[in-house]
């Protein structure tokens, strides 16, 4: 008998505030995470949205699926999703699952999810209005910009939020499909917590007594790290701490609100008697900087704040419950994953990820190497970033790199490529970039042969080249 699967995936989640000792609420999901297992080394391909979701969905990077950057910022041109390719959903739908969507979408610009596979859906752009009453803002102000609120509390309970709405609809779906005995593939993906993060005033409340701490590197100067990483923090400058601490609360706050909508969701599996047959694997597109650095929200600081993501997947019949998974982890594992886990066929065309599924069996994490692109967010900043051992190196080819030892520095205080002696180190994580690099096909960056794009540590070391759009100098 073929098992369900629930996707639940947040928009700008920081796996932080799902940390056992967090002070953000998150009692129904806690309970969850004792069922699952929880890959704690878990990061996004990309830090916004459209590239991550299109590389859960394709299991490829976002250079090799063509979003890179979000689908309702920029041109197609710019950013031109390749529909081409095999989906996650198409692979069940062709399993006989029966398929829904509820909620942000934001893989492709058709927002024709039919052609994915979905037998139903209901995106941002079908959504009905939610009609709420502020009661308290705050705003970020900048000369000649339109004035943003950033957090918020409101008059309506949780039943008037577009959260409470989604997890409805796809509690109804799952209802119909239990009844029909068709195995169902069900994705909720919430707007929250990304910001503005407005909240119902009733769970605002709850943290009436819980102190709002910011965080520890909320102070740093930065100086060793690229000089736009400064100038962003500069947007900032005009809020005071308590302006800060009340966005924390509020982000809090919003995360509460889906973990409340996690709570009826396993409540109502478990009275239809679905719980133990339903995979449900929680997960976010990216983080959220949320005071760390005295930066909020994501973009081209490429702190683990926006990249660490949480990634929990109860099996199905709890197997596995409890396990800890320390091997590095991405958005694009999990098609592979999931596929995997319910014994259907493998995507069609070629990925960038791979089954977590050894590591679960007892394959070594430290094998393990995690990578991540990013394009820019409108603004064109081109970063590689890759995880080994606790090692994180960042190529930045806008200004200077990054190298942290995250087992001694996890806030990233100490940017180690701008000090002296750890050359061979640079090399090396260099090294393992390029590797990926070339794997997956990134031939933009291993056919930057000419002289002034040498700035990496270590080049590609490669002789490959794409005749189709390189750059041939006159042979010497």
């Amino acid at each position: 008998m073929k098992k369900n699967v629930i996707v639940l995936l947040c928009d700008q989640l920081q796996k932080k505030v799902t940390d056992p000792d967090s002070a953000c609420i998150m009692e129904n999901l806690s309970r969850l995470r004792e069922d699952s297992v929880v890959f704690d080394q878990a990061h996004a391909a990309n830090a916004i949205c459209s590239p991550s979701r299109a590389s859960l969905m394709t299991g490829r990077l976002p250079h090799n699926h063509g979003m890179v950057d979000c689908a309702h910022t920029v041109p197609a041109f710019r950013a031109d999703y390749d529909s081409s390719l095999d989906t996650l959903s198409r692979r069940l739908k062709a399993a006989d699952y029966r398929t829904a969507y509820y909620g942000k979408w934001h893989v492709e610009r058709t927002y024709d999810l039919g052609q994915y596979g979905f037998d139903e859906y209901e995106t941002e752009m079908d959504l009905p209005a939610f009609h709420l009453t502020p009661v308290s803002r705050v705003r970020v102000q900048t000369e000649g910009y339109r004035d943003k609120t950033i957090c918020g509390t409101f008059r309506e309970d949780q039943k008037s939020t577009e959260e409470y709405y989604i997890y409805s609809k796809a509690m109804d779906f799952i209802k119909k499909s239990g009844k029909e005995g068709q195995p169902f593939c069900t994705f909720i993906s919430t707007y929250a917590p990304h910001d503005p993060y407005a909240v119902p005033e009733e769970i605002y409340q709850k943290y009436d007594n819980i102190p709002i701490r910011l965080p520890d590197s909320f102070t740093d100067a930065m100086e060793d790290k690229p000089a736009i990483y400064r100038r962003l923090k500069s947007v900032w400058g005009e809020l005071s701490k308590d302006d800060f601490r009340e966005i924390v609360r509020c982000y809090y706050s919003y995360c509460t609100l889906i973990d409340l909508q996690i709570g009826r969701l396993v409540d109502f599996l478990k009275k239809e008697q679905l719980y133990d047959d339903t995979l449900i694997v929680f997960t976010a597109d990216h983080g959220d900087l949320m005071g760390a650095h005295g930066l909020f929200c994501k973009g081209v600081p490429a702190f683990e704040e926006t990249y660490s993501i949480p990634l929990i997947m109860k099996l199905p019949g709890q197997d596995k419950a409890g396990l800890l998974c320390s091997a590095y982890a991405n958005t694009y594992d999990l098609a592979p994953t999931i596929l995997e886990l319910l014994d259907c066929q493998e995507l069609l065309n070629p990925v960038d990820g791979a089954s977590l599924l050894p590591y679960l069996h007892g394959k070594d994490p430290k094998e393990s190497v995690c990578f991540a692109e990013f394009e820019g967010q409108r603004y064109a900043y081109t970063q590689r970033i890759v995880w080994s051992n606790g090692w994180k190196y960042i190529f930045n080819t806008f200004d200077y790199d990054e190298l942290y030892n995250l087992n001694e520095d996890p806030r990233e205080l100490t940017n180690l490529a701008a000090l002296p002696g750890y050359e061979e180190k640079k090399k090396e994580m260099a090294a393992l970039m390029w590797k990926k690099i070339i794997e997956s096909g990134d031939d933009t960056l291993t056919d930057a042969q000419y002289v002034m794009l040498r700035f990496a540590p270590q080049g590609p070391n490669t002789q490959k080249s794409k005749a189709t759009f390189a750059i041939f100098n006159k042979p010497f």
